[in-house]
């Protein structure tokens, strides 16, 4: 089933003076179509003028200020989404919810708990990428991320065990964001 998106894409801007408060952002806004965080908002205003936006220099970008619609990148972002909706091969992966199985094609493997909560989030909305944070929530129901190696030894156990069934899928990082399930290249 392809994701719904709107076919007007928007651009959001986050700006944060240090790279934690980047960090929040990014999850905080990781199901957005476009997002770029700058650390301050004369570069924010630098990428809307090299895209042919013009902004006033005494303009004030901040969370609540509407930042303009830029065509480029909105379309950018769109023809990326586009990709990443739902891929032929993600869609041939199956999660069996009742017996707790992942299945591709003929094949299936067991999956424990955590796998298969986890696994659920990615299959639930192919491409969209998950952050740390709505993980760990969806997954283990509650706010504390540590240091995430709990989450990784999650990612890397599924990994294998799409290896071992032979799908042309796996879970993708996104660095410093989450994860989402894409086809492998």
């Amino acid at each position: 089933m392809p994701i719904e998106r709107p076919s007007d894409s928007s651009l959001i801007i986050g700006v944060a003076a240090s790279t934690a408060e980047r960090v929040h952002l990014a999850r905080l806004l990781g199901g957005a179509d476009a997002l770029l965080l700058v650390s301050n908002a004369d570069q924010a205003r630098a990428f809307l003028e090299l895209t042919g936006v013009t902004v006033a220099p005494s303009a004030a970008i901040g969370a609540t200020a509407a930042v303009p619609k830029v065509p480029t990148v909105a379309a950018a972002a769109e023809r990326r989404m586009q990709a990443v909706r739902e891929p032929e091969p993600v869609a041939e992966l199956r999660l069996d919810v009742d017996r707790r199985v992942v299945r591709w094609k003929d094949r299936e493997m067991p999956l424990t708990r955590l796998e298969h909560d986890f696994l659920h989030c990615l299959v639930a909305e192919p491409g969209r990428i998950w952050t740390y944070q709505r993980l760990h929530h969806a997954v283990w129901g509650n706010e504390h991320l540590g240091h995430g190696s709990h989450i990784h030894s999650v990612v890397k156990r599924l990994r294998q065990k799409l290896t071992n069934l032979g799908a042309t899928v796996t879970i993708h990082a996104v660095r410093g964001v989450g994860f989402h399930l894409l086809p492998t290249t």
